[in-house]
């Protein structure tokens, strides 16, 4: 025979049953962070009687409020989750001894997912006296349960936008990398002359990056050729750079003053930075007939000119501050140099030469010098310098875009 009392525990399960069903349904119907938020608030004030509802998240390491209710500003402010929650590793009554920040609330119900604590449920009633058990208290095991299908709910969710803007970002990327390669020369697009041994060679960190490099035929009997590098990694410094390399070959010709160029550039990269990077640029004009190189090293690493028949090497370093440092750029002193036959060049961004061991970032530039002094062709020479390249790429000591010109004057 069944008695009242376990008819009345037959609905009490039966109730709760339904709300656990209905919880459910509503979080398969993947409704928004907001509605479910909404119908967790409408369940424990109406139909569980729970007056005060507190729920905090952490999202990106950082504890937030994701619910209020019936809770006053200044109890929200008085709570700490570092100091007054992570202690809690289990459901807890604190109606008769709480913490003192935690005072007119009844329990605390940490929530875990995959053994990390991603948030933390207070309860408590509005009314002190009441006849019977506390509502927070009868329904304590029930709250906690809907409060972990909530708030795991709500953690899947958010890795799941965070990998679908991962992949957006991915896509973005693989897109830029895309335009950023046919911006780039390949090797295979480099001007070819009798006179002039050419070769390049890109490595872009992060699939795309702030260097940049280019050689344009400029006339008949000259050539201009430039390495640059964007302060900054991503695609940020990716469109800056895309952006300055058109305007490089909008306004870089056979007949401009290296010094009038020089501040032009200054003036686009200006206008497009807004003063938040600045881009170290070597540039330089060779007349194939004359074999002098005029070229401005505006902050940048200083290429390597070897000469064989001397075996001297010279650092081509003439030149003014970065682009975009200053609005107007106080003194440029252009280099001027007659090349000399069979003389060898490498032009290259600091991704080639700073290099991370220990934690520490070392110099490979003496690397580099013993590859180019010597009488092997430019060839012979970026063939070897790529192989240093692999190298420290499969020990993990490159951490930075890398661009890459040789050159030979024959």
């Amino acid at each position: 025979m069944i008695t009242q009392v376990k008819k009345k525990r037959l609905r009490l399960y039966k109730d709760r049953l339904n709300i656990l069903l209905d919880i459910a349904q509503t979080i398969n119907q993947d409704h928004s962070v907001e509605d479910l938020l909404a119908e967790f608030e409408i369940l424990l004030r109406e139909e569980l009687e729970v007056g005060k509802i507190l729920v905090f998240t952490n999202s990106d390491g950082e504890w937030k409020n994701l619910l209020v209710s019936g809770v006053s500003a200044q109890e929200v402010e008085k709570i700490k989750v570092e100091r007054d929650l992570l202690p809690f590793k289990t459901i807890e009554n604190i109606t008769l001894s709480p913490p003192l920040p935690l005072q007119g609330f009844d329990a605390v119900i940490p929530l875990f997912h995959r053994y990390r604590a991603i948030g933390y449920v207070l309860i408590g009633d509005v009314e002190e006296e009441h006849h019977g058990i506390s509502p927070t208290i009868k329904h304590l095991k029930l709250i906690q349960i809907i409060s972990n299908l909530i708030i795991v709910f709500i953690e899947n969710k958010r890795m799941q936008e965070a990998i679908l803007e991962q992949e957006a970002l991915k896509k973005e990327m693989e897109v830029a990398s895309k335009i950023q390669t046919q911006l780039i020369p390949s090797p295979e697009d480099l001007p070819n002359h009798r006179k002039l041994s050419l070769h390049a060679f890109y490595h872009p960190h992060w699939g795309v990056g702030g260097d940049y490099y280019d050689i344009i035929p400029l006339s008949r009997h000259s050539i201009g050729f430039c390495v640059a590098d964007v302060s900054g990694k991503g695609i940020s410094a990716a469109l800056l750079m895309s952006n300055f390399q058109a305007v490089v070959r909008t306004l870089f010709t056979s007949g401009i003053d290296m010094k009038k160029l020089i501040h032009q550039l200054n003036q686009r990269v200006n206008a497009s930075a807004n003063n938040e990077k600045f881009i170290t640029l070597f540039i330089g004009k060779y007349n194939l007939r004359s074999r002098r190189l005029v070229y401005v090293n505006a902050g940048h690493l200083p290429p390597l000119l070897f000469d064989r028949r001397k075996s001297h090497l010279m650092s081509l370093d003439q030149g003014c501050i970065g682009l975009g440092m200053l609005d107007v750029i106080p003194s440029i002193e252009v280099g001027k140099i007659k090349v000399p036959k069979n003389a060898k060049l490498m032009a290259f961004t600091d991704g080639l030469i700073e290099l991370e061991r220990d934690n520490e970032v070392h110099s490979g530039l003496m690397n580099i010098e013993k590859i180019i002094t010597n009488q092997k062709s430019i060839e012979e020479n970026m063939e070897e310098a790529k192989q240093l390249v692999s190298y420290h790429i499969e020990l993990g000591a490159v951490f930075d875009d890398i661009s890459l010109i040789g050159m030979e004057f024959k």
